[in-house]
C-alpha cells in the first residue's frame, strides 16, 4: 500500500533526559536509557568542607518517573548496581579516595578536593584521568537479565577545562 504525499507518520522527538539540578557538592549522575529516574553521586562532606573518611560520597535516585523525589538506593541497589567502593590514598597530601563501581571494577577513580575545595570525581576518559561529569547507560531489557550495549562517558580535562568524551562497551 502506497502512502500519498503528505502522509507520511510523523517521527515523534525524543526528549533529552532529566537533568538534576546543580549542587556544589555535585560529582556526577548516571542516566539509562531504561528510564527518567537518575542516580546521583554527591560528595559526602564534613562541617569543616572536608571529604568524610567513613563515606566521601552520598549516592542516591531523583525518581523523575514518579514525583521527582530523592530516594536513597536499596541495599541491593548498592551493593550489586550502581554502589561505590571507597578507600582512602595515604600518598596524597591532601586527602583523596580511590574507588570504583561495585558492578563496573574495571576502571578505578579518584575522589578528592581540588585546589579551590570543590569537589571531583577523576575517572578514567580516553586513558586519561578526567573530570567525570555525567554517565550515560544503554541498557537492553529484551531479556531475562539486562544487559549494557554501551556505556558514555561525559566529563572535562582538569587542565584546559575542554570538554571529553568516551563511548565504550563494557
Amino acid at each position: 500500500m502506497w502512502l500519498a504525499l503528505g502522509t507520511l507518520p510523523t517521527i515523534a522527538k525524543v526528549e533529552p533526559f532529566p537533568t538534576p539540578p546543580e549542587s556544589a557538592i555535585r560529582l556526577f549522575y548516571i542516566q539509562r536509557s531504561s528510564n527518567s529516574n537518575v542516580v546521583v553521586y554527591d560528595a559526602n562532606l564534613t562541617s569543616n568542607k572536608a571529604l568524610n573518611a567513613k563515606n566521601p560520597v552520598h549516592t542516591y535516585w531523583i525518581r523523575y518517573t514518579e514525583k521527582g523525589q530523592q530516594e536513597e538506593l536499596s541495599s541491593i541497589q548498592k551493593t550489586l548496581a550502581y554502589g561505590l567502593y571507597t578507600n582512602k590514598i595515604n600518598t596524597e597530601l591532601e586527602p583523596s579516595y580511590e574507588g570504583y563501581f561495585l558492578a563496573y571494577r574495571k576502571r578505578k577513580f579518584v575522589v578528592k578536593l581540588d585546589p579551590k575545595g570543590v569537589p571531583i570525581a577523576l575517572f578514567p576518559i580516553n586513558g586519561k584521568l578526567q573530570i567525570l561529569k555525567r554517565v550515560y547507560v544503554n541498557v537492553d531489557e529484551s531479556k531475562f537479565m539486562p544487559s549494557v550495549n554501551y556505556i558514555e562517558l561525559f566529563g572535562k580535562d582538569p587542565v584546559s577545562g575542554k570538554e571529553v568524551y568516551e563511548r565504550f562497551k563494557p
